[in-house]
């Protein structure tokens, strides 16, 4: 028994460190010798890199919130007609990329587009200088397309941490003649800043992280300097350096979040067969209400989607390649193996967390979920570090062998993105299935030792069928986000390689949309998988 118990631990431990091995790289690396390439880039374009990556965050975050919270007020504090269709819609707009919201926008609003052609049409207006209008691919721009897509993450925190509030308070107000608005202000809202600071941390690092949308609107920001040092520069050390203040902007971000919420408790939650509380809107204000969700749903998902469905038909003889058949191939290759080694990961260092029960054990679950606050870009060049220095001892190795150079067999094939994604998104997998393990008697582990079962066999016998559900999840969840992954997959594709995100985005850059808008189409529908499994958890807590 001790030995399979040194098992588990030895696994657990030696796992989650490879995990957590390409961040250590990146600050090891950052920490070397100076490099020429990065004090240049310091001392020319580098603050200007800064100022319009805290420009971007803050100005999304700010959009995200004054999307986001009427929404969710109106959502968990107001009835209004077909607010169960509402609820779910205004969830969909996160998955869209933001790109191809990007590319679509500037289509509709630049000067050849229908929107300005209209506008000339109806006014007769014949040149650009006779008329102002505003620029989407701009700073500003770019913060407008992200918090389209990133709003429902305040949306869906914000709305749940209303539901959750105590009833009595509520009524309360109301005997004391508050109105609608002064409850919002004076009682809903600060009793929801935990659930605010949650999602504005979470807008803050996807913004923060995001490459798609900036590169196209041609905002330089510190990820597209990760990826134009690294690429353009051919510099790994400058590319180090600059992940490494990402990180710390992540790290400061986590800690903040933290901090604002240190002294917030909740004792006190709403009854369930309390359901009186809902404000009845008539009049402008029910309109008003109606019409601020379902813009937000239009403008960020159904206009999208169904420009995307035209193109898709209309371009369908040359969207349907043995390109696109291939590069599918492709992402459902890496995908699955992503997913089957995160969830094996999973059942591996929470099994060892059920089995040791000190806090020391929590540690591996801990590590090896640090990769999910960190940007793809970055996290590709924490990846290649190792994964390069690797290759060279391997070639060292068979040279002086005389087995001759077998080549970049880590970096240099789909091992690198396999491994980036799982690194990425084990933290996905680990939560799902530490949520189904919790909910097993530990009655049952000692009812299985009685019997004289071994740690494996208690897993495989008794474990594995009741959290045969949570494992499920937890692949399919990991299986979605390395679909949709773009960052880290530009990065780390070998030569000749692309999966369906590196082939959209492609497209994208060349204003070739219409082609890619099948694969598009493919993206966006695996993406509404988690967003209906959270659905349904919402609705079975509330």
């Amino acid at each position: 028994m001790k030995e399979k118990f040194l098992f588990w631990k030895t696994g657990s431990w030696t796992f989650a460190l490879l995990l957590v091995f390409p961040i250590l790289a990146i600050f090891v690396t950052a920490m070397g010798n100076s490099d020429d390439v990065f004090s240049h880039l310091l001392n020319t374009v580098m603050p200007t890199y800064a100022f319009n990556t805290v420009g971007l965050v803050i100005g999304t975050v700010l959009l995200s919130l004054c999307f986001g919270l009427p929404a969710a007020w109106f959502m968990a504090m107001c009835r209004l007609p077909g607010e169960k269709i509402l609820q779910w819609a205004l969830v969909l707009p996160l998955a869209m990329p933001g790109y191809i919201v990007g590319y679509l926008y500037t289509n509709w609003f630049d000067y050849a587009g229908p929107i300005q052609i209209l506008l000339r049409d109806i006014f007769g207006w014949q040149h650009v200088s006779d008329y102002w209008f505003p620029d989407l691919r701009t700073l500003g721009g770019a913060c407008f397309v992200l918090a389209l897509v990133l709003y429902p993450y305040i949306y869906l925190l914000v709305r749940a941490a209303f539901m959750e509030q105590s009833v009595s308070l509520l009524q309360s107000a109301r005997l004391l003649r508050c109105t609608p608005w002064e409850s919002f202000r004076r009682i809903s809202l600060p009793l929801a800043r935990p659930a605010i600071a949650v999602g504005v941390s979470l807008v803050a690092m996807e913004a923060l992280g995001d490459f798609g949308t900036v590169s196209y609107f041609a905002v330089n920001t510190l990820t597209t300097a990760v990826y134009d040092t690294w690429l353009g520069y051919s510099n790994l050390y400058a590319a180090a350096k600059i992940s490494a203040i990402m990180l710390l902007v992540i790290f400061f971000l986590i800690s903040s979040e933290r901090f604002s919420r240190r002294k917030q408790k909740m004792f006190q939650h709403q009854c369930d067969n309390d359901g009186d509380y809902k404000y009845q809107l008539t009049g402008w204000k029910k309109w008003f209400a109606l019409m601020w969700c379902w813009s937000l749903v239009g403008s960020a998902f159904i206009l999208p989607v169904l420009q995307l469905g035209y193109y898709a038909v209309d371009y369908f003889s040359q969207s349907w390649t043995p390109e696109f058949q291939q590069y599918s191939i492709n992402s459902l290759l890496v995908s699955v193996s992503a997913a089957v080694i995160a969830v094996l990961l999973g059942l591996l260092v929470n099994f060892y967390r059920r089995l040791d029960g000190r806090g020391l054990s929590q540690m591996p679950i801990r590590l090896s979920s640090l990769g999910y606050a960190v940007p793809g870009t970055v996290l590709a060049i924490g990846v290649m570090i190792p994964l390069t220095s690797m290759d060279h001892l391997v070639n060292d190795i068979a040279i002086s062998l005389g087995l001759g150079r077998p080549g970049l067999i880590f970096s240099g094939t789909i091992f690198a993105i396999v491994f980036a994604f799982v690194v990425r998104f084990a933290a996905v997998a680990i939560g799902s299935i530490e949520t189904s393990l919790t909910k097993i008697s530990p009655s049952l582990d000692m009812a299985s030792k009685t019997m004289g079962y071994g740690s494996t066999a208690m897993l495989r016998k008794v474990h594995l069928p009741l959290i045969r559900r949570g494992c499920l999840i937890a692949g399919l969840l990991v299986f979605i986000e390395s679909m949709k992954e773009l960052n880290a997959a530009l990065l780390l594709r070998p030569f000749n390689f692309e999966t369906l995100a590196t082939y959209v985005f492609n497209f994208a850059s060349d204003e070739q949309l219409e082609i890619a808008a099948l694969p598009a189409i493919l993206l966006v529908a695996v993406g509404l998988i988690p967003l209906v499994l959270v659905n349904r958890s919402l609705e079975q807590k509330n």
